[in-house]
């Protein structure tokens, strides 16, 4: 399996016949050059979107026309965009699972919010959400936006993900010491991948808090367009 930031919150996950773009923000993303957009998105099977918010989902409609693959996410949007928009979108929820050209991606809970643009204002955007990606004997938990959940509990003992990418930037998320507490209390990760950071100088810009207070855990600090591999 292969990691690969995008920058911000958004990830190119190689696995087998897939290739999933998770939240790809290219739009405004300060994170990711334009010279390198097209790499990023070549040979992409599916589209997986946490949430609505534009730093999330501003691009996904053109990607999803450009490449002809789906987007895959909660129903009531995935419903409004494929109804509304004329792409081909995989809506489930919360407690459902899809096979994506043999990745089973389920659909966890995530505390935060989801709301589109309006002409008079935001409206909501079906609602947030997690996903456990189970693909090579691995499980991955990308965490969407979201706060510490209880729910992380059961979500840790039932699908004991060893990967993790989770959103650490604070102010809008969990920061890096937030991070830490879930993934000690909740989590026996061996990788772990902060997220949604280093964007704007109000999110956190380094993970060596996170560093320093897991050291039994591989975390791995991600650069723009290098490939993880585990």
């Amino acid at each position: 399996m292969k990691i690969i930031w995008l920058g911000h919150g958004s990830f190119r996950i190689e696995t087998g016949d897939a290739v999933l773009l998770l939240d790809p923000w290219f739009t405004g993303n300060p994170m990711l050059p334009e010279d390198q957009h097209e790499a990023a998105i070549t040979g992409a099977t599916h589209i997986l979107l946490t949430h609505a918010h534009f730093d999330h989902a501003a691009d996904v409609l053109d990607l999803s026309k450009k490449l002809n693959i789906p987007i895959v996410g909660q129903f009531d949007l995935m419903s409004y965009w494929g109804e509304a928009k004329g792409v081909e979108t995989i809506g489930f929820n919360k407690g459902g699972t899809v096979d994506l050209a043999g990745a089973k991606v389920s659909m966890v809970n995530a505390e935060h919010s989801s709301t589109l643009a309006g002409p008079d204002g935001p409206r909501a955007g079906g609602s947030e959400a997690g996903f456990m990606i189970q693909a090579e004997g691995k499980t991955l938990y990308c965490s969407g936006d979201t706060d510490i959940m209880a729910d992380m509990e059961w979500m840790g003992d039932y699908y004991k993900p060893d990967i993790g990418i989770l959103s650490a930037g604070g102010y809008f998320t969990m920061d890096m010491d937030k991070v830490a507490y879930a993934a000690k209390r909740y989590f026996d990760f061996k990788t772990l991948i902060p997220a949604h950071y280093r964007t704007f100088p109000l999110l956190e810009q380094s993970a060596e808090k996170l560093v320093a207070a897991l050291p039994g855990v591989d975390v791995i600090e991600p650069e723009v367009m290098q490939p993880i591999e585990v």
